[in-house]
């Protein structure tokens, strides 16, 4: 028997376009790569291009004087990076800084300003992923002043994991610090408490997943509550 071909990588938003518009975007994307720590778009300064993850995913960063940055939100292959646009906004909020690498689709601001224009059903799009961008932000506020670290830590690592494409991904402890807006040494007992309960496996920044249900039955409800947003409007 044939074997199938592997899927080729793609994004959710643009996959679930209709059919016109979707080709329409596709001709004016041009495939790039996200590399591991590049800047894509600074806090309060004009939006030069959207992107589309296909592999890699895309972290939003929250910065404040004096303080270590904050991580609010992860974007992959289910999102865009730049859905503002639709509020008529060319202005990034938040630092979007490449946490996996891989690959994207991108656009120019300009080149989708001028299709929001054009096209309702991409309108729409933007604005239900704005609204679950939205909650994910606000629900990363509750999850920060409320649950414990080891539960955020267990949120943030099956984040991660739905947008990996992989059971092993890389993260340094500075960046889990900075993810979750605590010490180094908090992230090394939570991550420690993980791994005795065989639930991970890190080593040097490699974070192999072991056990996926062990981690969501670990995580807070804010892993669950993002994922209906998202579900709601999108599968």
């Amino acid at each position: 028997m044939p074997v199938a071909a592997p899927a080729l990588p793609s994004n959710s938003l643009i996959e679930g376009m209709p059919p016109a518009d979707r080709l329409r975007i596709l001709k004016l994307c041009r495939p790039v790569d996200l590399v591991l720590g590049a800047i894509l778009c600074e806090a309060d300064r004009p939006l030069r291009y959207v992107y589309f993850p296909l592999t890699g995913f895309i972290s939003l960063v929250a910065t404040v004087s004096s303080h270590p940055p904050l991580e609010m939100g992860l974007i992959g292959s289910e999102g865009l990076l730049g859905a503002t646009l639709v509020l008529g906004i060319n202005k990034a909020r938040l630092q979007g800084v490449v946490q996996g690498a891989g690959t994207a689709l991108r656009m120019t601001s300009t080149q989708v300003r001028r299709e929001l224009k054009r096209s309702p059903a991409l309108c729409r799009i933007f604005n239900q992923y704005l609204y679950v961008m939205l909650a994910q932000l606000s629900q990363t506020a509750v999850c920060t002043r409320f649950h414990h670290i080891e539960a955020r830590l267990a949120r943030w690592l099956l984040m991660t994991h739905d947008r990996a494409h992989g059971d092993q991904f890389y993260l340094t402890h500075k960046f889990l610090a900075d993810m979750l807006g605590v010490q180094r040494s908090a992230v090394t007992i939570a991550a420690g408490a993980l791994q005795a309960r065989r639930l991970i496996r890190y080593t040097r920044g490699e974070i192999s997943i072991q056990s996926r249900k062990g981690l969501e039955a670990r995580s807070c409800e804010c892993y669950e509550a993002t994922n209906r947003d998202y579900a709601e409007l999108f599968v």
